[in-house]
């Protein structure tokens, strides 16, 4: 079951246009590295916890260890890995060296077991973060109204002060951050995330809500 909060999005192409209303998905639970592997080893009573981590462990490991030499690593029904490099761009190609890359990306393409997820997933519309928590505060000091508007923009300075942005942006997200580069690379069909499918709507996919709106 996912549960989901409604936000609106204002149209950054069209600032004339009327938001319109997205999902934001809310993360439930945050599930340790412990946690999975218990999770695993339940439901495959011949491997022991200890077995299940030592084999998740040894495939991080050589899974860095092969990007590192330039291949791309398919991993059957998960999905399949392979690196991007961003770059500082150079006054021409003479110029470009080595030092000119920045950072090496890790880009993921979800395989078949990732496919038609809508398919088989549940929705659970829910509060928003922000509203739980202005509730939960009414709820303690006795308060028979919550100022939602208020509350959000407590939210939104707190973010702005702490530098994590609001919680409520709609940016969208890519697979490919960088820290002031250009990345090159992920040409693979289907590797970066998407936003809302709304043509020309402007909202994007804001990921899990964890602690904003």
């Amino acid at each position: 079951m996912i549960d989901y909060s409604v936000y609106l999005q204002p149209n950054p192409m069209d600032e004339t246009a009327a938001p319109k209303a997205y999902a934001k998905a809310q993360m439930r639970e945050l599930m340790t590295f412990g946690k999975f592997i218990d999770h695993i080893a339940k439901h495959n009573g011949v491997y022991t916890r200890g077995t299940v981590r030592g084999v998740v462990i040894d495939m991080c490991e050589c899974l860095v260890e092969q990007l590192l030499e330039g291949k791309k690593i398919q991993l059957g029904e998960l999905g399949s890995f392979w690196v991007s490099l961003a770059s500082e761009g150079a006054e021409s190609m003479d110029a470009f060296t080595a030092t000119n890359i920045k950072a090496v990306n890790i880009v993921f393409t979800p395989g078949s077991d990732f496919e038609n997820l809508i398919g088989k997933a549940e929705f659970n519309v829910v509060a928003s973060r922000v509203a739980q928590a202005a509730t939960l505060k009414a709820e303690k000091t006795g308060a028979t109204t919550v100022d939602l508007e208020a509350a959000r923009a407590a939210a939104k300075t707190t973010s702005a002060q702490s530098g994590t942005g609001s919680d409520n942006s709609g940016s969208s997200e890519t697979n490919n951050t960088t820290n002031g580069g250009t990345d090159s690379g992920s040409s693979d069909n289907g590797s970066g995330s998407s936003g809302n499918t709304d043509n020309g709507g402007g909202g994007g996919s804001a990921g899990f809500e964890t602690g904003g709106e």
